[in-house]
């Protein structure tokens, strides 16, 4: 089942990114973090009261809490990465980060992935690479450096959602924590920016987002469902296998954008969507 909780993952981030590239287009990007959040956050306390899942309360919890400080920070490190330099070389560094951390830490717990497991995480990593369209460009130190912190940041997250929780129930209680404290902490860094002078609403104000909420909801909830996928991707097999196929979320992005906005793929992001399919079969099939 790891395939096919992984995969599932990569679908749900790949819209969920989609989505929210969408709605940044026309919204403040922290205002789409933290208003996509609150939503999921109402749907989660929701499942949690109805499933019992406050009597799931333990130790774990304190992932949880990690992964949704930890959560936004990087968030913001990668959209302050992105304004500064071009997204082909932003964008595949910090997707890698998800797949290398979590690699790590199944190799320390004594995970050893088979040879055709270990042929497709080198292909399906190639493959996340080329299809999130790396470009030239010249990129700064500091843009450098914040890119290398988000990828550390969207990594670490992945690890620890990973331990948050060993049942489905508690799952939900972890996930709602984790998004209580991403609310928390993105709802400060948002009242900071308004009181700098920075955006918080669209232009239109309070009546051009509210017709923009059943897409933040989607968001949010895409989100929320692929932490829950990934958590049970990892407890279902190696967590090397399930952080490669989870990874492959830009290619569901690039995908998505040419079906929906009719957006051309280059040569290299279709080569890289071949290798990470290619990646993807000798995984599961490993």
């Amino acid at each position: 089942m790891t395939p096919i909780f992984a995969l599932a993952t990569s679908l749900l981030w790949g819209l969920a990114d989609f989505g929210g590239g969408l709605l940044t287009r026309r919204i403040p990007a922290l205002t789409v973090v933290v208003v996509s959040q609150i939503l999921a956050l109402t749907a989660l306390g929701t499942i949690v009261v109805a499933t019992g899942g406050w009597s799931e309360a333990t130790p774990r919890l304190w992932f949880a809490v990690a992964a949704g400080v930890i959560g936004p920070v990087a968030m913001l490190f990668f959209y302050r990465a992105l304004a500064q330099g071009p997204m082909g070389v932003v964008a595949p560094v910090a997707a890698l980060g998800g797949v290398l951390v979590p690699l790590g830490v199944g190799l320390a717990a004594g995970e050893r992935p088979g040879v055709l497991q270990v042929a497709g995480i080198v292909v399906a990593v190639a493959g996340v690479v080329l299809a999130s369209g790396p470009g030239g460009g010249a990129v700064r130190r500091q843009t450098l450096l914040l890119t290398l912190v988000a990828a550390f940041g969207f990594g670490t997250v992945m690890a620890l959602i990973a331990e948050a929780s060993h049942t489905l129930t508690g799952l939900f209680l972890a996930l709602f924590v984790q998004r209580l404290c991403n609310v928390l902490v993105g709802g400060g860094a948002l009242l900071v920016s308004a009181r700098r002078g920075g955006a918080v609403l669209p232009e239109g104000g309070r009546s051009a987002l509210l017709p923009a909420l059943p897409a933040l909801a989607f968001v949010g909830l895409a989100d929320v469902a692929a932490n829950g996928t990934y958590n049970l991707a990892a407890h279902s097999g190696p967590v090397t296998v399930a952080a490669v196929l989870a990874s492959l979320y830009p290619v569901v992005t690039a995908l998505t954008a040419r079906g929906v906005l009719n957006e051309r793929l280059r040569s290299v992001q279709a080569s890289g969507a071949g290798l990470a399919l290619v990646g993807t079969v000798l995984l599961a099939t490993g």
